[in-house]
């Protein structure tokens, strides 16, 4: 009968407090079942059996990761707004007679009554829609999914044993607070901390500097290798600078706000700024989160989206042609042997090979200061790891070759070059290669064929066009100094051909076959590497399209994170304002006034985190469009539309928010309830 008591008691104070404990038990259900259904899409068989389906569960893999700490994370703060509004409940029932001992057993019946729905009814929905999940996946990977309906039972333990965990910490955390507080404090709970905070210049700045960094490594960097390992120490000095900069920034404007009489002296402003001031260490920490994950969904969902739309012209800059083969010598009679296997079984198939690109080049990496280019980087003193912003990619190409590519009649003198440069301006008008003559820059090309491993390629790479005798002297020059690592000269050779896709595949087969008879003909034949744009299409998907659908999962997740962010805001700060504009109400302001301050506090404050969230956006862009080089993404202005296209999407969401949570806000803060 007791038992029943307590959670009788548990149920009903769930009830009465259903405007905060509603949307936290729907992001709990929302959290168990985004888990379940990345798992599911993780380990399904039916998933693994699609095009490119192991990459895509490789990838979707490090999500799942994600989500369980951001769920631990998220859910322990949401749940501080619970017991914030709850303790002053609990501490009426100490007062009236109930031990520490007799709350703990309410809060118990508490924690397994919200566990228990949030698994259920996460877990419920999970299985729904985890086959929704699968059609939209098989949908991105242009593959196809049968629609037999399964269930992934070792998927559901490590949800059931990760939540339980999760829960049975949020109640153990719950019962300590309420275990050191007194019954004064706890009934005094919602009025604690309201002594109006003193402005923190010192804080204040050290956030802008912080932020003042992070935008100057965001805009400086040049190299994608570069910008893949500063990245982290970027986000890290954004996200501590944000909330430095609300936490103590907040408060510094409300004070300069009033100080400006002509600003703060008004009804609306007044009232706003003033409940504001009071509460700003609080309010400041919950805008940077807001911020913080306004920032991470506009940054996520606009670079994969981006990726995403720009698969296909991606994947034609990586595989140039249907059927590429690159044999890694330029004897003519290995490339001819190559050529000729090529050419037999495309006339035995009766088939025709079409924009045909062939050219020779020499592939060599080095360490660049400068112009200067260093093979033996035994001779640098202090190279270390952030030193390997510093290698470069040299592709060296006869002049013979290029006129061909070209249909130009360009020529050169002994020690000129043309150089092309895709990913950063080259300033220097000579190229010092170690062991080789200086090589003058006669013309910077505006464009050039970038094929194959190149594009795909983390460091700067650079295209140099010479002389057929020079590029014979470089490659003497590295094999000389690397030894055994030396380079390869190669000989690149690509076609398209006019026909079916299973065609195309049939014919790649063949061909590689033959030219692996050639390899075990002749011991010392060559490597050879073939490869067909339309069997990797596949992978190539599942890479692309794997970012981009946990792009849209994380996102969302973030997303809804922000949203009860915003609202549990709202709610919490209207039951901590009632009593002021109950006054207020009562010395003569009316509910029309009391909505103009509303809205100026909304317009004062709660705006800041979208505008700040756009000013990361923008300064996080350059170092995005670096990282995005890394997948072959170099469309600058796709990524400038996209994230454009997400900011307005998102500021239509943030201002529905905003207008829901604001209305409830005002219904709270006038109720005389």
């Amino acid at each position: 009968m007791r038992k029943i008591f307590y959670l009788k008691l548990a149920v009903s104070g769930m009830y009465k407090n259903r405007k905060t404990y509603l949307p936290y038990l729907l992001t709990c259900i929302g959290m168990v079942m985004m888990y379940y259904i990345i798992g599911f899409l993780t380990t399904a068989d039916s998933v693994a059996t699609m095009k490119g389906g192991g990459e895509m569960q490789m990838i979707l893999g490090f999500g799942q990761g994600v989500i369980a700490v951001f769920a631990l994370i998220f859910l322990f703060y949401t749940n501080s707004f619970l017991i914030r509004r709850r303790k002053k409940e609990f501490g009426l029932y100490n007062i009236l007679g109930m031990g520490k001992w007799n709350l703990f057993r309410v809060m118990f019946w508490e924690g397994i009554s919200s566990a228990l729905v949030a698994l259920v009814g996460g877990l419920f929905c999970g299985v729904l829609l985890s086959k929704v999940a699968e059609l939209c996946m098989a949908k991105i990977l242009v593959s196809e999914a049968t629609f037999a309906f399964s269930v992934e039972v070792g998927v559901i333990g490590r949800t059931l044993v990760l939540f339980a965990l999760i829960f049975g910490l949020i109640l153990l955390n719950n019962v300590r607070q309420i275990y050191v507080a007194k019954p004064v404090e706890l009934m005094r709970s919602e009025a604690s901390g309201e002594k109006p905070p003193k402005a923190n210049w010192l804080g204040a700045l050290l956030g802008l500097l912080l932020l003042g960094g992070a935008y100057y490594l965001a805009v400086t960097i040049q190299d994608p290798l570069a910008a893949m390992m500063i990245f982290f120490v970027a986000v890290i000095m954004v996200i501590i600078g944000t909330y430095l900069l609300f936490i103590a920034g907040s408060v510094v404007l409300c004070r300069l706000l009033q100080k400006q009489k002509r600003y703060y002296y008004q009804t609306s402003h007044f009232v706003s700024v003033s409940s504001m001031v009071f509460r700003m260490k609080r309010n400041g920490a919950g805008l940077a989160s807001i911020c913080i994950l306004s920032t991470m969904v506009l940054v996520m969902i606009s670079s994969t989206a981006c990726l995403f739309v720009g698969k296909e012209t991606n994947m034609r800059a990586r595989y140039p042609r249907d059927i590429v083969i690159d044999t890694y010598s330029m004897e003519p009679k290995d490339t001819a042997a190559v050529q000729e296997q090529a050419r037999a079984v495309l006339e035995k198939r009766g088939a025709l090979a079409e924009n045909t690109l062939h050219y020779r080049y020499l592939d060599v990496s080095g360490y660049m200061e400068e112009n200067s280019v260093l093979f033996d980087i035994d001779q640098l003193e202090d190279f270390h790891l952030s030193g390997y912003e510093h290698i470069v990619q040299l592709r060296f190409i006869p002049l013979s070759d290029y006129n061909e590519l070209s249909g130009s009649t360009e020529h050169l003198e002994s020690g000129e070059v043309f150089l092309y440069s895709p990913r950063k301006a080259y300033h220097y008008d000579t190229l010092l290669v170690q062991g080789c003559q200086p090589m003058t820059i006669k013309k910077k090309l505006a464009e050039f064929i970038q094929t194959g491993d190149a594009i795909a390629s983390v460091v700067t790479s650079l295209y140099v066009v010479l002389p057929d005798l020079a590029m014979e002297e470089v490659f003497e020059v590295q094999a000389e100094i690397y030894g055994e690592n030396s380079s390869y000269k190669h000989d690149f050779y690509g076609f398209d051909l006019n026909c079916t896709d299973e065609e195309k595949v049939a014919l790649y087969k063949e061909i590689s076959a033959g030219i692996e008879q050639l390899q075990i003909a002749d011991q010392s034949f060559p490597m050879v590497k073939s490869e067909c744009r339309v069997r990797e299409r596949s992978g190539f998907y599942a890479l692309y399209g794997g970012m981009f659908f946990l792009g849209i999962l994380l996102g969302l997740v973030f997303l809804l994170a922000a949203a009860l962010i915003i609202y549990y805001k709202q709610i919490s700060e209207g039951y901590e304002d009632q009593s002021r504009f109950d006054i207020m109400q009562k010395v003569g302001m009316t509910k029309r006034e009391i909505r103009k301050s509303v809205n100026s506090q909304v317009l004062t404050i709660f705006f800041l985190p979208l505008l700040m969230a756009g000013v990361h956006l923008m300064f996080a862009f350059p170092i995005v469009l670096k990282l995005l080089l890394i997948f072959g993404l170099a469309d600058q202005l796709l990524l400038i539309w996209t994230a454009a296209g997400c900011y307005l999407l998102f500021t239509v969401f943030y201002v529905l928010v905003y207008r829901i949570t604001s209305g409830s806000y005002y219904g709270i803060i006038t109720s005389r309830d």
